[in-house]
């Protein structure tokens, strides 16, 4: 499920690049597009190391049997990780398979690395008290499957293999990894089954996704349609400073933000400060935060008095409150 928080760093990220290559408006809306496509790509590729894993461990095992000398141990190997129910459902779910094949086909050719990694997990406290658990159910299974993925995204040999795939997925990695984390936590032995269709970061099929995306495409518009507009009202109120001394990523939150004052009279002013404010957290500085705060109040009751500001149902909150 795409976040709108998510969706304006999105956005942030495509403004940026556009200033830097020049970009068109389509150009600059396909890349954006194609960004968000392939956050599916990412998080199948990180979720099919699991399923890997297992298929790994199988041969592995079977490669202890058949030892010149084997030892007691894989004379007669502990099977319960490979029959783990749950990681058993992943592998059979149709829309899961699909996708795996389709894009995880990077851990065929890195096979060595998910060898090496089932391998050092055998090691691991988390796998010795597995086996030794005597309930083989699918809440125990559904833990251990949870505990391997968090193992999986902590290792960096294949954490590389995976940024090596695409620039584009080093600043997604987290996120991504997260909501896998959280999507894997909310899977119940009910509902979860080979027809279950597979729970995706952007899911087209889902209402409240598209509406989401949505919003991102229009901000992303406007926010390249106001620029001119947003750059001349920093510019008359900037006092003792030079425009073109303004960082550029501060210039853009600020474009982001008049863009959206003015075209999403759902969103109540104070919710789109505050979200600007948090971007600046994360892309900018602790000056930068102080600077956009000023300047949006500022902007805000300016856009207000010349009747550019129009909210409608929740967006109306704001105007109530400071009134």
């Amino acid at each position: 499920m795409l976040s709108r928080h998510f969706l304006r760093c999105k956005v942030l990220q495509a403004l940026y690049a556009r200033q830097m290559e020049d970009r068109s408006i389509d150009d600059a809306r396909a890349d954006f597009e194609y960004h968000i496509a392939r956050l599916n790509e990412l998080g199948i590729v990180q979720l099919a190391l699991m399923t890997r894993m297992v298929e790994v461990g199988a041969k592995v095992i079977e490669e202890g049997k058949k030892k010149f000398r084997p030892s007691d141990a894989e004379k007669q190997p502990n099977r319960k990780f490979l029959e783990n129910i749950f990681l058993g459902r992943m592998a059979d779910n149709f829309e899961f398979r699909s996708l795996a094949e389709k894009w995880a086909g990077i851990w065929d050719t890195h096979e060595d690395l998910v060898r090496e990694a089932f391998i050092d997990f055998r090691q691991n406290k988390i796998y010795g008290d597995y086996l030794s658990f005597p309930e083989h159910d699918f809440k125990t299974d559904k833990e251990m499957a949870i505990n391997l993925f968090r193992y999986l995204m902590n290792r960096e040999a294949l954490v590389a293999v995976i940024g090596e795939r695409s620039l584009l997925w080093e600043d997604d990695f987290e996120q991504i990894a997260q909501y896998n984390f959280m999507m894997l936590k909310s899977l119940d032995e009910q509902s979860f089954n080979e027809a279950m269709p597979w729970p995706v970061m952007y899911d087209r099929r889902l209402e409240k996704d598209e509406a989401d995306m949505q919003f991102a495409r229009d901000l992303l518009r406007e926010s390249i349609m106001v620029r001119e507009e947003s750059d001349q009202l920093v510019r008359q109120r900037l006092q003792g400073w030079e425009f073109e001394r303004v960082a550029l990523m501060d210039i853009l939150l600020i474009n982001m933000a008049v863009a959206e004052f003015i075209n999403c009279p759902t969103i109540p002013e104070r919710v789109t400060i505050d979200e600007y404010i948090e971007l600046s957290k994360e892309f900018s500085s602790e000056r930068s935060r102080l600077f956009i705060n000023g300047i949006l109040d500022r902007l805000v009751l300016e856009l207000r008095s010349q009747g550019r500001i129009h909210k409608t149902g929740r967006g109306l909150l704001a105007v109530a409150e400071e009134e």
